[in-house]
């Protein structure tokens, strides 16, 4: 169970790394159309606006339509063959399934207590998908369908028919079935998700008025969850869904950028709805603190190496966002510390939703800087003042935090603990274990026509498989932000976190049979070369 809640945790990933982008684009476009801030030249008439709204319109593609793309991108990590063509799959059926709730409540929509009259959009619960109008449900809607339909792919999709339906196999036999699902699926949806709506409307309630004691105890769990691969479960349907505002938080903030860059009321009245995303402000300003007192406590001779070991993650965090390569250097070896991470993460965005510090803070500082800071700063830089004094006062709390309890317990972080031989070996190594040919024979592990010396990527690679008990231990593998999601048959083949970090990961979490190997920002290519290894990159 936990190993396919870590996988629907990770697909659900994939669409969220198009915001960085989107969301420059909007926050760009969002600035040079605000003639509060750009002046005469952003008047409606003018070509820099008609310009600039035409980006913005495109800009707001990944943010208008995140159910179809979470219907077309969880196949990508959770189909077991074929993914691609899972993926058109899922889309097809998908508006199927809207077409059939659109008709339904064209017919019924008095009897089922739905206003489908209702504007688009609205607090009514409708909405408009790919042209399709129909029930808003958000990606749970298009989470539901395309888990359906990812089910009967990896069920059905190597049925082997009689010759002279051939036509039928395949994509098209999967969508048969799938087409047969969604109509009995559709009929439940109609009945039972404008109940659910209410319930929804009344949890949104409770949740703002939590106030600054609910952003921090959401920030605390989304740290803690980390090492598990499940916060992104947590934070998806308040960002990307309706549990807290029509649209989810991210894309009713992009479409609210126009009216919060013209206003000058505190953007805590303008929208309270977006405290939630304060999970960044550990990312921009906690981990630096952190980064600092590793380096003081390092033992004075290594500090160099551990200088250029935390230059880079810490600049990943801080830019992008991505808080794992540093969080694993000392996850491992001092959990206690990750703990108190978590709490001083919650106690910083607790403190900005106090001083009326709010928007969409849950990136780096990239994503905040387009999305906050660049096209609000005319009329909020004075509530983004407030929030670099505290950001910056907590760094110094991470800071003397963190250099005391690693001295007072003696916590091997980097540069305090001995050193380990770190090698990588060679493919020869790896197939001379395996029993296989050595790679003279011009096949190197099911890659044709490559050098017989190995590159460093590709030892690396190589390692990380022997690591994980060999390629026939491993079952299946996908990606995620930084970390390989590897599904083995033995757990008991895994090798310990240390042994991962020698090789040059950050480290490695095994769940039973599921195993997370956290690799960085390039864990994309490093995945491409593991295939490569396991010969299944065709």
């Amino acid at each position: 169970m936990m190993k396919a809640i870590q996988r629907f945790g990770g697909a659900l990933f994939t669409p969220a790394m198009l915001f960085a982008f989107a969301g420059v684009v909007v926050g760009l476009g969002t600035l040079f159309t605000t003639e509060s801030i750009m002046g005469p030249i952003a008047a409606a008439d003018t070509t820099w606006t008609k310009f600039w709204t035409v980006i913005l319109d495109g800009g707001w593609t990944v943010f208008n339509q995140l159910p179809l793309l979470f219907a077309v991108a969880l196949p990508i990590g959770l189909a077991k063959k074929q993914a691609g063509r899972c993926c058109l799959e899922a889309f097809v059926s998908y508006l199927t399934f809207n077409y059939f709730v659109s008709s339904m409540l064209s017919s019924w929509a008095p009897e089922l207590g739905v206003d489908f009259s209702a504007t688009a959009g609205s607090a009514e619960g409708i909405a408009t998908i790919a042209g399709i109008r129909t029930l808003d449900m958000g990606i749970a809607g298009a989470l539901l369908v395309s888990g359906v339909v990812i089910a009967l792919h990896n069920r059905f999709f190597d049925t082997r028919l009689p010759e002279w339906l051939g036509v039928f196999s395949g994509s098209t036999f999967v969508y048969m079935i799938a087409f047969l699902v969604m109509l009995p699926l559709a009929g439940v949806v109609v009945l039972v998700w404008p109940k659910v709506q209410v319930g929804m409307h009344v949890f949104q309630q409770v949740i703002l008025n939590a106030g600054s004691a609910g952003v921090g105890i959401f920030v605390f769990l989304e740290r803690v969850l980390i090492p598990f691969g499940l916060h992104h479960l947590l934070y998806a349907p308040f960002y990307y869904d309706n549990v807290i505002v029509q649209g989810g938080i991210y894309a009713a903030w992009a479409n609210a950028l126009p009216d919060l860059a013209a206003s000058t009321r505190p953007l805590a009245e303008l929208a309270p709805w977006a405290s939630l995303t304060a999970t960044g402000w550990s990312k921009l300003f906690g981990i630096p603190g952190i980064a600092a007192a590793f380096y003081v406590t390092a033992r004075p001779e290594r500090r160099k190496r551990v200088l250029a070991l935390l230059v880079p993650v810490t600049l990943t965090s801080v830019l992008c966002g991505v808080t794992e390569p540093i969080e694993y250097t000392f996850l491992f070896v001092a959990p206690q510390l990750f703990v108190v991470h978590a709490a001083l993460a919650a106690c910083l965005s607790m403190t900005m939703n106090a001083f009326g510090v709010v928007g969409v803070f849950s990136g780096g500082l990239i994503e905040m800087s387009s999305l906050d800071f660049v096209p609000l700063s005319a009329t909020h830089g004075q509530t983004y003042l407030v929030a670099l004094a505290i950001g910056l006062c907590f760094t110094v709390i991470y800071f003397l935090v963190f250099r005391f309890l690693i001295l007072r317990f003696d916590f091997k972080t980097p540069g305090r603990a001995d050193e380990e031989d770190v090698r990588l070996r060679t493919q020869d190594e790896y197939r001379d274990a395996h029993g296989m040919p050595r790679a003279q024979d011009g096949k190197r592990l099911g890659v044709e026509g490559e050098k017989a010396d190995a590159s460093q990527e590709d030892a690396y690679a190589i390692r990380l498989v022997e690591l994980l008990g060999g390629a026939e231990n491993i079952e299946g593998i996908t990606s995620c932000a930084t970390r390989l999601r590897v599904d083995v048959h033995d757990p008991e083949k895994v090798a310990a976190s240390g042994a991962f970090v020698a090789a040059g990961a950050r480290g490695a979490v095994c769940t039973g049979r599921a195993v997370q190997v956290i690799v960085g920002l390039n864990v994309t290519q490093v995945a491409e070369r593991v295939e490569k290894v396991l010969g299944r990159d065709e």
